[in-house]
């Protein structure tokens, strides 16, 4: 069979699989409400004939295998596309839904922090009172407030409140200080900052530069007392003064209406401002919620920071939008994650980025099985580690998911899938368009054919995701970042017919035969060195494992007049515990030559963002040189096979090429 009869004939089989699926699910559904299982008989008895006579092989074993999975996932888009429709065209918003939520059992906790938590006729009251203050203050809709404060059962309601009197809310990184700072409140023109006693030092350091922007500061319940910066409004005072009734002054928002920003980690440079609107806000947490098949009986546990989408969206909108009691910890901790979970009887948890090799890394004990926590939800759980996991804290499912705070190309694991980010029905995948297109691993460049298209990717071939942007489907719209600048920068046209547009993840996957995904890398983080494409994500996840499952970042270094990029890692190591011989064997033997890393720098702890994911750029910029830094650097002497110190001799030497590679 040659090649063009192939692909006709792989056409062919699809169309007539995608017959029979549907009319698998109509005799099912027909079946179903007759109650006559003679329908579902005769459905067999015409599939087996099917399997006997046309038995064509490759699409038949893809569906058998499949069919189950794909009916869980198109169970849950048919009710998230739905909800979501009907919202939009009953015209709900974040503020509308949250009035009707905290209604049904305003007694009940809406959040929980430590020995303390807020209901949801509290919550409701604070925000109440946050929408008169600001009113009041001559503040006005759409505008925008910046929110600096850490995680607090308050959090919420604040911007919440703003979010009646729909003012925007820009909820900015508590880890950002100095130019960055300034930089995220005026790249969302904040007309206004409210701030937690916690971030005084940080608000001082920039005061000076923002004498036009008026500050609030907020003190937690049990720091009342803390001083309050000058020429600052003690907010937390001014709203024990308000009024708690339900606040109606304006008219309400409609579904598209911008309602939050929510920046980007900035690995890679200034964060950007991602537009989060109230339909996307009502998407994030619906399409989770369905997916765990989770009720509002459930307790989620979100150690994760408020100020970012899997913890501000999708874990606290199971509290604003589903009526879920969510747990909260102002920071991260892995020896108390079980814990916690178990002392307020969480079903649910979340967790994001290095999070559970974090919980691998705590000596066991009783509490890693004595929770009730079903489900766990996040995304970044390495495949290397997954089944460990599952297994030492009995977790029953994961569903580990794919998206960007920003983006429309969303995908998640309902089956437990180890090692999987999400999957697409292989036979229906035109119901939900994501493209996966080939590109060069290194500068991230699309690849088009000879009529200037895209080039769809085969199985297990690395590819840039995309997703196709539809402004009339609020699954599939695309807001973009308050720069408009940067938004263009995200589309991508022209990708299977002229005119279509597609937001590009930057993210490389790889899609296996039956429709499910792994991610790879970042484009940017893959470097080429002896002539091959070398994956930072999996060479870190290789000597993760041998140096016990310490951190450690993996990227590409420039060496004068050598062609491509030398690997360099760098390993956390506060306690002094590395054991270099012992690596150096490792990566020997576990590695291709081109994969090993000729560097090693030891870093007295873990540049992360505050999304658990480790930083890269200033790692890159200030590559091996040891005149820019103290931490101790390692080269790998190829004829020895082990890591020796870089003095300043052997800088020079690599500088100069004296020493080959």
């Amino acid at each position: 069979m040659t090649e063009k009869e192939a692909v006709r004939f792989e056409e062919a089989e699809r169309k007539r699989l995608v017959i029979i699926t549907i009319t698998a699910i109509i005799c099912f559904i027909l079946g179903y409400i007759v109650r006559n299982y003679t329908i579902l008989v005769g459905l067999i008895c015409v599939l087996n004939v099917y399997l006997i006579t046309g038995n064509r092989y490759q699409w038949l074993y893809i569906w058998k295998k499949t069919f189950y999975r794909d009916m869980l996932g198109l169970r849950v888009l048919l009710v998230t596309m739905f909800t979501i429709w009907l919202w939009e065209r009953r015209g709900v918003t974040v503020v509308s839904r949250w009035n009707k939520i905290s209604q049904k059992n305003p007694d009940k906790k809406a959040f929980v922090m430590g020995n303390r938590s807020l209901t949801f006729r509290e919550g409701d009251q604070l925000s109440n009172r946050m929408a008169w203050y600001f009113k009041n203050q001559g503040f006005k809709t759409g505008e925008v407030i910046a929110l600096f404060m850490e995680t607090q059962p308050e959090y919420v309601f604040l911007w919440l409140g703003l979010a009646k009197l729909r003012i925007t809310t820009a909820l900015v990184n508590t880890n950002l200080r100095g130019d960055q700072l300034i930089h995220c409140l005026k790249i969302a023109k904040c007309k206004a900052v409210i701030f937690g006693d916690e971030m005084i030092d940080a608000i001082k350091a920039i005061q000076s530069q923002i004498p036009d922007i008026p500050l609030f500061q907020f003190n937690a319940v049990d720091r009342q007392t803390v001083p309050v910066v000058n020429d600052a409004t003690f907010l937390t005072a001014e709203l024990n003064e308000m009024s708690s009734e339900s606040f109606t002054d304006i008219e309400p928002a409609k579904p598209r209406d911008t309602l939050l920003y929510i920046y980007t980690s900035g690995t890679t440079g200034f964060p950007k401002a991602a537009i989060i609107t109230n339909i996307r806000y009502l998407l994030i947490p619906l399409g989770v919620h369905t997916s765990g098949r989770l009720t509002s009986s459930d307790v989620v546990y979100d150690p994760l920071p408020l100020h970012h989408t899997a913890g501000g969206v999708l874990g606290a909108g199971q509290c604003l939008i589903l009526g879920c009691t969510v747990v909260l910890r102002k920071k991260f901790s892995a020896s108390n994650y079980w814990i916690d979970a178990a002392k307020h009887g969480c079903t649910a948890a979340q967790y994001i980025g290095e999070i559970c090799r974090y919980l691998l890394t705590v000596p066991p004990s009783p509490h890693d099985r004595a929770h009730s926590v079903r489900v766990l939800i996040g995304n970044g759980l390495r495949p290397q580690i997954w089944q460990e996991f599952i297994d030492r804290f009995a977790i029953k499912q994961v569903l580990e998911f794919y998206g960007a705070t920003e983006g429309n190309s969303n995908l998640i694991n309902l089956d437990s899938k180890i090692g999987a980010i999400g999957f697409l029905s292989r036979l229906v995948s035109s119901i939900y368009p994501l493209n996966l297109v080939k590109c060069d691993e290194l500068t991230g460049d699309i690849l088009r054919d000879k009529n200037g298209r895209c080039i769809n990717c085969g199985p297990f071939e690395p590819g840039l995701l995309l997703g196709k942007i539809d402004p009339k489907k609020a699954i599939l719209t695309f807001a973009g970042y308050a720069d408009k600048t940067a938004s263009e920068k995200k589309m991508v046209r022209n990708v299977r017919v002229e005119g279509d547009c597609y937001f590009n993840t930057g993210d490389i996957l790889v899609m296996d035969h039956y429709g499910y995904f792994y991610f790879k890398d970042r484009t940017g983080d893959t470097f080429r060195w002896r002539g091959e494409n070398v994956s930072t994500s999996e060479v870190e996840a290789v000597i993760s494992n041998l140096i016990g499952l310490k951190d450690a970042v993996v990227y590409g270094v420039t060496i004068p007049n050598v062609e491509g990029k030398a690997g360099m890692v760098a390993i956390a190591d506060s306690e002094k515990k590395l054991d270099l011989a012992a690596l150096a064997k490792g990566v020997n033997s576990s590695l291709p030559v081109y994969a090993r890393p000729l560097f090693v720098r030891i870093l007295p702890e873990t540049p992360l963002t505050a999304t658990f994911k480790l930083k890269k750029k200033s790692l890159m910029d200030e590559g091996f040189n040891i005149n820019l830094y103290n931490d101790p650097v390692y080269f790998l002497d190829q004829k020895l096979g082990s890591y020796i110190p870089v003095s300043q001799q052997i800088y020079d030497d690599l500088i100069q090429g004296v020493i080959r590679l």
